[in-house]
């Protein structure tokens, strides 16, 4: 059964970053795209903020997709960990915790994923296992 439950996982959560990751890279799905997320970061203290919208979008983009195939899982959930954690810090903390305020709620549940994920791996159902 943990086979199945990573792929829940990992197809889940996958999908998620893969569409926030293509709305900061290409601007998809409403997105702000590279140039206005780099605006956002550059506004929250990042410098270069050009060079961190490429690592954040693309840390998702990627991400998301070795999730969904199951490729170097443990490494793909830690990049995120990270990612998740620095979003945490400088959006959401300073707003409580629940969702409705802009709080980390969301991120809370996303980085319980994550671990998870960190601790399973990919199971049987993914392309690799040794990551």
């Amino acid at each position: 059964m943990i086979n199945l439950s990573s792929l829940v996982l990992r197809l889940g959560l996958g999908v998620m970053f893969m569409a926030h990751g293509a709305q900061k890279a290409f601007g998809l799905f409403s997105g702000p795209g590279v140039d206005g997320f780099s605006k956002m970061l550059s506004g929250l203290g990042f410098a270069p903020a050009l060079f961190w919208a490429y690592v954040a979008a693309y840390v998702e983009l990627m991400g998301g997709l070795f999730l969904i195939i199951g490729l170097a899982v443990r490494t793909s959930s830690l990049l995120l960990v990270l990612l998740m954690i620095v979003a945490t810090l400088k959006v959401h903390l300073a707003k409580g915790f629940f969702l409705s305020g802009g709080g980390f709620e969301y991120n809370f549940i996303i980085l319980s994923v994550l671990l998870a994920l960190i601790i399973q791996g990919s199971g049987r159902l993914g392309v690799s296992t040794k990551f």
